[in-house]
């Protein structure tokens, strides 16, 4: 009788078993309201990200340590995190009120409290997917922490060795000589297993005007804390506030959001005008159009890319707030979110454009009350897009008046990775599939790749993957993206959500019209199918600019043309 051939598991079969492991392990803890990183729960989130192995967090599973997925993870946390052994994530609880100063990651718009020199708060408000994105990361600083201390403890003696001891003396000096501080990057080498012209780099990467060795004291604080956990039996703890497991899900923070904004529009009798909603940053629109006009004299000669190039330097404060108060003179308004939300909102009212003022030109038939509201909002984070969508494309009631939101268009601009080119490169798609679920969201977009066939841009049509987090990734699982009949053409956090929002209020609801006119279209952050066009490889610097400014211009040449 012979035996039936049984393929091996593939890793990319493994790669999503590992991802959903991370999840229910995650939603358990948060039902559950805390856990230990040194606890069953922790370490089952450790073994699912080490056999995951993400592209973002490089050398994670081996032993020497992962210094560009540290710069990327302390990027998007807390300064001071790796500290504190007690990590609080609440809802907004009131902590803005007291005495504490907020500490805000340069990377992501969250609201973190040092409350001593023990415990964090961090402020969740833009849903579940914040708080996967937390965890995420801080497993990854978990894994790197207990490397360093399998490096430098002793566990028959409890003994640290000498290159731990020599560091910790060298960042106990008050004004350490250059010497001292190469002789203390030797120690830092042997105990990461990295070079000394990597560490040196990554001294660079890390230090503030007040802080140089900012680097060394972070590695020693991660080591110091996982060696007290197993020496002392001190463990770190995470917790989840009561309020925040009751209030996660709610929309308390989309609906506040949401309120204001209708609020905002009444006011300025804008409610019942045609609106066109586009989902982008919050400088690419308003420079789009009234950058050139405001900028005219001092830009002569200048090609309208090299003027955007111009504008998203550093220095360029000064050109920036013309052309700012040119928007304000044409009647911009700007919503300062203080919702928790963290979604600034502009509101381009084009009855209010002076034809001079604008780049676009502008149609002269309409009457005031037929002239296009363009609503841009900043950047949703995951799940939040279905969370501020869903409750914008509410219809608004006020003094027993109900009013329905007139959305003739919703535009997404934003950056994703790419399968199949490199940074700067478009993606135009034609459906949203979300991973780890059959649910997949087909759906006629205005834009099509043939609208930038000149742009000498790359340009791939077809499916985009909305993943769960851009730091759960691995080539193995995005190769199948790229390879299986899906047409995977890139990944990105927010289009699925946006799709679902969108289809109940317009073929489910009725709060908007079920024709509603859409556009999606994103440039390439990274490949994290090459080796060192990763995310944790660093920004996308000027080469954003075009892409940038390519979609924004097509979305507002075709707002107008209607």
């Amino acid at each position: 009788m012979s035996v039936p051939h049984v393929n091996p598991t593939t890793r990319a079969q493994e790669s999503t078993n590992a991802i959903e492991r991370l999840y229910i392990t995650m939603r358990h803890m948060l039902n559950r309201g805390f856990y230990k990183p040194s606890g069953v729960s922790g370490k089952s989130l450790k073994s699912a990200l080490l056999v995951l192995r993400p592209e973002i967090y490089g050398s994670v599973a081996e032993e020497k340590a992962e210094l560009n997925g540290l710069v990327y993870v302390l990027d998007r946390l807390p300064e001071g995190i790796e500290e504190c052994r007690f990590i609080n994530l609440t809802s907004d609880e009131g902590f803005s009120r007291s005495h504490i100063p907020a500490i805000v990651p340069p990377k992501r718009r969250r609201n973190c409290y040092r409350i001593d020199q023990e415990q964090m708060n961090i402020e969740i408000t833009r849903g579940r997917s914040d708080i996967y994105d937390i965890l995420t990361h801080l497993t990854f600083l978990f894994i790197e922490s207990e490397k360093i201390c399998d490096k430098v403890l002793v566990e028959e003696s409890g003994q640290t060795v000498r290159d731990w001891d020599k560091l910790g003396e060298y960042l106990a000096l008050k004004k350490p000589t250059s010497k001292q501080r190469e002789v203390a990057i030797i120690h830092a080498a042997q105990i990461l297993g990295r070079t000394f012209d990597e560490i040196d780099d990554a001294l660079q990467s890390f230090a503030q005007a007040n802080n140089t060795d900012r680097f060394l004291r972070i590695v020693y604080a991660l080591g110091s804390l996982a060696i007290e956990e197993r020496t002392e039996r001190n463990k770190r703890t995470i917790t989840f506030s009561p309020l925040l497991r009751e209030r996660l899900g709610h929309h308390i923070h989309g609906e506040r959001w949401a309120t204001t904004i209708k609020e905002e529009l009444l006011k300025n009798d804008l409610i019942d005008r045609p609106i066109h909603i586009i989902s982008a940053n919050m400088h690419s629109v308003m420079n789009s159009l009234f950058a050139s006009p405001a900028l005219e004299e001092l830009m002569e000669g200048q090609s309208d890319l090299e003027m955007f190039e111009t504008l998203s330097k550093d220095g360029s404060e000064a050109l920036r707030k013309q052309v700012w108060s040119k928007a304000e003179e044409n009647g911009m308004i700007f919503i300062d979110d203080t919702t928790g939300a963290n979604i600034d909102v502009q509101l381009f009212d084009s009855a209010k454009f002076i034809n001079k003022d604008c780049s676009y030109d502008l149609l002269t038939g309409d009457s005031d009350a037929d002239k296009p509201v363009i609503f841009v909002m900043d950047y949703a984070f995951g799940e939040q897009a279905y969370e501020t969508i869903d409750e914008l494309l509410r219809p608004f009631e006020k003094q027993g008046q109900k009013h329905y939101l007139k959305v003739e268009s919703i535009s997404v601009m934003g950056k994703a990775g790419i399968l199949e080119g490199g940074k700067g490169d478009l993606m135009i798609p034609s459906a949203h599939i979300f991973e780890g679920t059959a649910d997949n969201y087909p759906f006629t977009n205005q834009l099509k790749a043939s609208d930038f066939e000149d742009s000498g841009l790359k340009v791939l049509e077809g499916t985009m993957v909305t993943v769960l987090g851009t730091s759960l990734q691995n080539k193995d699982l995005l190769r199948f993206f790229y390879e299986s009949t899906w047409n995977v053409i890139g990944l990105e956090m927010e289009g699925v959500h946006y799709q679902k929002a969108i289809q109940a209020a317009s073929k489910i609801r009725k709060n908007i019209r079920k024709d509603v006119a859409l556009r999606y279209a994103y440039y390439a952050s990274d490949n994290p199918l090459e080796t060192g066009s990763t995310l944790a490889s660093g920004g996308l610097g000027q080469t954003g600019v075009k892409p940038t400014y390519l979609i924004t211009e097509k979305i507002l040449k075709q707002i107008f043309s209607t």
